[in-house]
């Protein structure tokens, strides 16, 4: 048997197993990757929020990297959780060059608690965000990044190519919060191409760890060969596709997972 590509994501430990490592692993083992991992913070969360958090030290989680660098060939890697500056610089230092990247912009969780400070968004665009095959922040994460409104489509698309300023390969900006019955993904390429994924937006309250499942996946379509705009589309596709089969499903009494393998 093909042995699948390695690739590492570099997150969160969720308590309540919905987003961040978990959720990433669950992704990247579904798509035929191997995953491995890097814890930069511990959380205490459930389907309603997060209770508490503590970031792992960077020398920690510079450790991790180093460990499964020196030891399994890593094909791709993505980025959630970075609790703060030191972090950011750590993971920096010890990723691996020319391996394809994938940098989820975590600034905060969705039920309000805030992990990168400015400082660490600062060092986020000067230390990472130039290695980034692709970034993929929501509209609130690309606003912030660049300093632009983004509140529509066509500010979602300016935005993204504020970020191609960052050095970065490309940039999809996310579009989740958008208002209304559909949902467009914008893609611009550094050689200036845009391409919009649209979807309707698919009724169900289980959408805890959306961005860490579309991240993951398309790491691993990265590490499997695939094309930045491929492996896109394909991660798109088998997102929606879980969010429709766990939309009648029940997980705690908040925002269950998107999904649950």
């Amino acid at each position: 048997m093909k042995t699948p590509p390695c690739v590492l994501t570099i997150a969160g430990s969720d308590s309540g197993a919905g987003a961040g490592l978990q959720a990433d692993s669950r992704t990247i083992h579904a798509l035929g990757g191997y995953a491995l991992t890097a814890v930069t913070a511990v959380t205490a969360q459930n389907t309603r929020g997060v209770v508490a958090w503590k970031p792992v030290a960077p020398a920690l989680l510079a450790a991790q990297i180093a460990a499964v660098a020196g030891d399994f060939s890593i094909a791709a890697a993505k980025t959630g959780l970075l609790p703060g500056a030191a972090a950011v610089k750590a993971v920096a230092a010890a990723l691996p060059a020319g391996i394809a990247l994938v940098i989820d912009p975590v600034i905060g969780s969705t039920s309000g608690t805030r992990f990168l400070t400015a400082a660490g968004v600062r060092a986020l665009k000067r230390h990472l965000l130039p290695r980034a095959t692709l970034i993929t922040p929501n509209w609130p994460e690309a606003a912030l990044l660049t300093g632009l409104p983004v509140t529509t489509f066509s500010e979602a698309e300016e935005a993204a190519r504020a970020l191609l300023v960052t050095g970065c390969a490309a940039v999809l900006v996310k579009g989740g919060h958008a208002p209304g019955k559909m949902c467009k993904d914008c893609l611009v390429t550094a050689d200036g191409r845009v391409r919009w994924f649209a979807h309707a937006r698919v009724p169900t309250r289980n959408t805890h760890g959306t961005g860490c499942v579309l991240s993951a996946a398309i790491a691993t379509g990265l590490a499997r060969g695939r094309r930045v705009e491929v492996a896109v589309r394909d991660a798109v596709t088998f997102l929606q596709r879980n969010l429709r089969a766990g939309r009648r499903r029940t997980w705690g009494g908040g925002a269950g997972p998107a999904f649950a393998g």
